[in-house]
């Protein structure tokens, strides 16, 4: 058994981002298909504005670049958070066993 004493804050920071990202960019192109579903739902009603159709668009496209930016950015911040706290605990109670093979 090996024991796992220490995280980087700073390789944790990077975990954090790269997989918050990827599963802010998953979160952000399901939002762009339903947020354009709906603009296009909105002709339906007689609204007769090209602006709310644009509206739908515009918000579903975003999503796509912003989602990625906010969840990277909010998961490698908590990945790090995560690592220090980890780090003081461990230091208190001697950290995780592991098995390698």
């Amino acid at each position: 058994m090996a024991t796992l004493k220490r995280i980087g804050p700073g390789s944790a920071f990077k975990v954090g981002l790269v997989v918050y990202a990827f599963l802010g960019f998953l979160v952000g192109i399901c939002m762009a298909l339903f947020s354009m579903v709906a603009g296009s739902l909105t002709g339906l009603a007689g609204a007769d504005a090209p602006t709310t159709r644009m509206l739908g668009f515009g918000m579903g496209f975003s999503a796509i670049i912003i989602f990625p930016i906010l969840y990277g950015v909010v998961g490698g911040i908590g990945g790090a958070i995560g690592a220090a706290v980890y780090n003081v605990v461990a230091g208190w109670v001697g950290g995780i066993e592991v098995d390698i093979n």
